[in-house]
């Protein structure tokens, strides 16, 4: 009668302890999905940053949905775009911000190419033979440059993910270095961001502001 006690007893505490192990496990479930949702935001809105951290380093790239994009914060704005260049695929998160005809934009740093961060467009310099005095322009080659809706909330910075029923010249860039680690791409394009620059040392006469139209 005493081991058929001690035995109910046995299964009782092994019982017990089931249940308290499942529920632990239930808890973590219930947390690592809360984490997730903070992550994603509301809307499907993919978290970039905290904006106050964003606007100290000026930019961060983050991946949306396997893709690389660069948010810029500048002159009280943010922007977002494709990380890669729509030319060949330069790292525009290594770029210079300049003030072009009235138009912030990020040149990359491989060819030098001028992207506007209102809107994606290309823009090159160029002359009308056709006016009495031609002079230099700043010409607009269209969007270019697939560009992501920034959203602030609650001192967060998220990006919208993209349409990709439209289509920007920058798209087969952002699918070609999709889902490549950060550190690999940073160390390439550091890396042809330095030739670049010796390149330039030893051609000055080669590095003009006239671009191709593509």
């Amino acid at each position: 009668m005493l081991d058929l006690v001690i035995l109910s007893l046995h299964f009782l505490i092994c019982f017990l302890i089931s249940v308290v192990i499942w529920r632990g496990a239930k808890d973590v479930d219930v947390y690592s999905s809360s984490t997730e949702t903070v992550e994603t935001g509301t809307d499907g809105l993919i978290l970039v940053g905290k904006e106050d951290d964003i606007k100290k380093s000026k930019r961060v790239t983050a991946k949306v949905n396997g893709r690389e994009v660069v948010v810029f914060y500048h002159e009280g704005n943010f922007h977002a775009m494709d990380s890669r260049c729509y030319h060949e695929g330069g790292p525009l998160f290594l770029g210079e911000i300049e003030d072009i005809n009235g138009h912030a934009c990020i040149v990359c740093p491989w060819h030098k190419y001028k992207i506007t961060l209102e809107t994606g467009e290309g823009l090159y310099e160029a002359v009308n033979p056709l006016e009495p005095s031609p002079a230099p322009q700043w010409q607009s080659k269209g969007v270019k440059q697939r560009i992501h809706k920034v959203t602030m909330d609650n001192g967060n910075v998220y990006v919208t993910p993209p349409d990709l029923s439209v289509s920007f010249d920058s798209d087969y860039f952002a699918e070609k270095y999709k889902n490549n680690g950060d550190s690999s791409m940073e160390k390439q394009s550091n890396s042809q961001a330095a030739e670049s620059v010796v390149a330039r040392n030893q051609n000055p006469g080669e590095c003009g502001n006239e671009e191709p139209l593509s």
